[in-house]
This record gives C-alpha cells, structure tokens and sequence, in this order.
C-alpha cells in the first residue's frame, strides 16, 4: 500500500495514472465515480481532496485537471494540459482563472519550449486559406511583439482574433485574413494588442460541422 493511503485511495490513485498512460489526459469526476461505482460527485471529490492533501496529485478548478506530482508515481510527459481561453479584456492577465473554459490535453512537443502557453476556439472562416477552420484550436505562445507575416492572435476591444499581422513602410498595422471573403482590418485603435503567435492547431474531426 502506498504510504499514507487508504486502500480505496490507492486505487483511485492506480485508476488516475492508468488512464493517463492511456488517453493521454486524466479521467473527470464523473468517470471516476462511474468505474469505482461511486454515486455522488461529492463522494469522488473526497478521495481527490485526500490525494490532494497528501501530495500525490494536483487539481484546478477545471474539468480533467488532476495531475499527478508525487515523485513515485510521475507518469509520462506526452501530453501537458492547456488552458483553453475563453472571452479576454485586454490588460487583464491570460492565465486568469476566470477566463479558462477547460484544460485540454496537448502533445508535449508542440509546446516544449514555450512558456505559459494556451489554446483559443477559432470561430469563423477568415483564415481558410492558412488551413484554419471554424472550431479548430490554436496554440498561443504568448509574446506582445511580432513580425511581418507572423499569424497572431490580437485583441480588438474584448474579442481575440487569429490573422497574419502585415506592417507597412510607415509601420501602419492591418491584420490579414486568408480568405478572400473578408476585408483586412486596419489596426489603430488604443485597445487593440498582440497577445500572442500561432505555434500549433489541434482539430477534432468528430466535433467538425460543413
């Protein structure tokens, strides 16, 4: 039995990493209580509040969010967890918690040497043409500065979009969509800012709809 845990813990512990190493990502709550049989949530939160007391996982206050940090039992670092983004103000800070939707498992890789990185939900068809589509998520690395050509994510007033940011010879800034359908946007208003680059998409086929 691991030090300190019930015997019903260290199941639930065995359960956790178990699904990592499968899925990738770590089981919800309610797939916790649906295997060990458990009928309430409130039931299930119990023992992760215990594993949590005790050191041997981590949570957010998001669905999958469980992680495992007790040295003994350290899975796999295929995946990392990364906040998907919902609606921003501009000078409030990304990582603030009442801006994250979910936690959504990425393939390690894509995000290995970038620091705080998040996901934002593509709405919309402008940037067809750069492989984007309604619904994809993107990979932000977040910086405040970019290049001629980069493909951003930008805030205008409390939306975030995702377009190539273009600059001309007197240094005007147009954010350019990829599809024909749509015009530039001029960029010169005091709430408008470079939040972060494209550095990876993720796409859920399943979830897709034309």
């Amino acid at each position: 039995m691991a030090k300190g845990l019930t015997k019903r813990q260290e199941l639930i512990l065995q359960y956790i990493l178990d699904y990592i190493q499968k899925e990738g990502f770590p089981p919800s709550i309610r797939e916790i209580g649906r295997d060990f049989q458990i009928g309430s949530l409130r039931g299930v939160t119990v023992h992760l509040d215990a594993l949590e007391r005790k050191s041997y996982i981590t949570r957010a206050n998001t669905p999958r969010s469980i992680r495992v940090i007790h040295p003994a039992y350290q899975v796999s670092n295929k995946v990392v967890m990364l906040p998907l983004v919902g609606s921003i103000a501009a000078g409030v800070p990304i990582e603030a918690q009442e801006h994250i939707e979910d936690m959504i498992p990425v393939p390690y890789e894509m995000v290995r040497n970038v620091d705080k990185a998040f996901l934002l939900r593509v709405r919309g068809d402008s940037m067809i043409g750069d492989g984007i589509l309604p619904r994809d998520l993107v990979v932000i690395k977040p910086q405040k500065t970019a290049n001629h050509g980069d493909l951003v994510a930008a805030m205008l007033g409390d939306e975030a979009t995702v377009k190539r940011i273009h600059f001309d010879a007197n240094m005007n800034v147009k954010l350019m969509p990829s599809n024909p359908a749509y015009q530039p946007i001029e960029v010169d208003r005091e709430d408008s800012m470079v939040i972060g680059k494209v550095v990876g998409l993720i796409r859920d086929y399943e979830g897709m709809a034309f």
